[in-house]
């Protein structure tokens, strides 16, 4: 319905913005803590951080440093934290094996956070490019990124997570069918209270470059990731395979990227009414920094003013390397 608005001088909509206090009364849409999901990127060793350049301010971080830094995130109000491992060559294999060892990075990570801070959610990744020697998602075969059988290994890593405590699984693959068939495994396994954010519409996108730098896949892809991840072209596309992944048992959908996909995650809010979530990927976190640091933008103003544009834009919540930052922001 087409909203009727009163000619001049009946209404002046300015009145409703002129101060602070009636600026909060009539605002639409709010950011808090509660919001935010940030991103931790995983490496061997003891106490330890190594700066990734491409990421000003993000750091791979030992798993004891990790716990410090989900300690901190709960602290802050953050409800939950997202583990990315940074594998050496050594464990980057054709088999992708070191993807369901239940001493991996990531397991050892999850158990380490869920004994010092329980109360916080603990989400994974769920992909092969960490394990894979050819940096791609998925198993390759004679050059093809085959689904079947890269599904099955996907299942393996999803159980041994899960047994490691795992609070939300995300697969980050965008294999067909993989959602159904980890439901299913979690289920027949006694998972049941197991949560999973698919990335449902991931699409093909040229803003993952500095993530790629963070885990170590940058050297290690071998051409691209178009024949699974999404045309940027599409929209509709976005639609069905969010009805499959909720059809198949998925709890929650994201969008990734987020900013530059706003308005896909308008449609799939809009459309289906479930939990949805942006991902806002290491190459926005990286333009923002990179103006930031040369004075062009005021770098906290553009910070809040991004995150916002998620929730106004339908999302439940925003998983972003300005966490921590945003939250003592928000914290005053």
């Amino acid at each position: 319905m087409k909203p009727t608005v009163a000619p001049m001088p009946q209404s002046r909509l300015r009145r409703l913005r002129r101060t602070p206090a009636l600026r909060a009364l009539v605002r639409e849409n709010t950011l808090t803590p509660d919001d935010l999901i940030w991103p931790v990127f995983v490496m061997a060793g003891t106490d330890e951080e190594t700066p990734i350049g491409s990421m000003p301010g993000v750091t791979r971080k030992t798993v004891d440093r990790v716990v410090k830094a989900a300690v901190e995130a709960h602290s802050l109000g953050i409800p939950a934290i997202c583990l990315f491992p940074y594998t050496s060559m050594e464990f980057r294999t054709d088999d992708c094996a070191e993807a369901w060892n239940p001493d991996n990075l990531t397991n050892r990570a999850i158990r380490a956070i869920k004994d010092a801070c329980p109360d916080i959610a603990v989400m994974t990744d769920i992909a092969l490019d960490p394990y894979n020697i050819n940096g791609h998602d998925g198993y390759v075969e004679d050059g093809v990124i085959v689904n079947d059988r890269t599904v099955e290994a996907l299942v393996k890593m999803a159980l041994a997570q899960a047994a490691a405590g795992a609070d939300i699984l995300g697969p980050s693959d965008m294999m067909d069918g993989r959602i159904g068939a980890m439901r299913r495994a979690l289920e027949s396994e006694g998972y049941h209270d197991v949560a999973i954010l698919s990335y449902t519409a991931k699409y093909a996108s040229a803003f993952y470059g500095p993530f790629r730098d963070a885990v170590g896949a940058t050297a290690a892809l071998k051409g691209d990731k178009k024949t699974y991840q999404m045309d940027p072209g599409n929209s509709d596309e976005a639609l069905r395979l969010v009805e499959r992944d909720l059809a198949e048992g998925a709890d929650m959908v994201m969008v990734k990227p987020g900013m530059p996909y706003l308005d896909i995650c308008r449609r799939v809010k809009d459309t289906f009414g479930v939990p949805t979530y942006a991902y806002q990927v290491s190459g926005e976190y990286a333009m923002l920094q990179a103006a930031a640091q040369n004075g062009w933008l005021d770098g906290q103003k553009v910070m809040l003013e991004s995150l916002l544009s998620f929730k106004r834009a339908g999302c439940d919540g925003i998983l972003t390397y300005f966490a921590p930052e945003a939250a003592r922001v928000l914290n005053g």
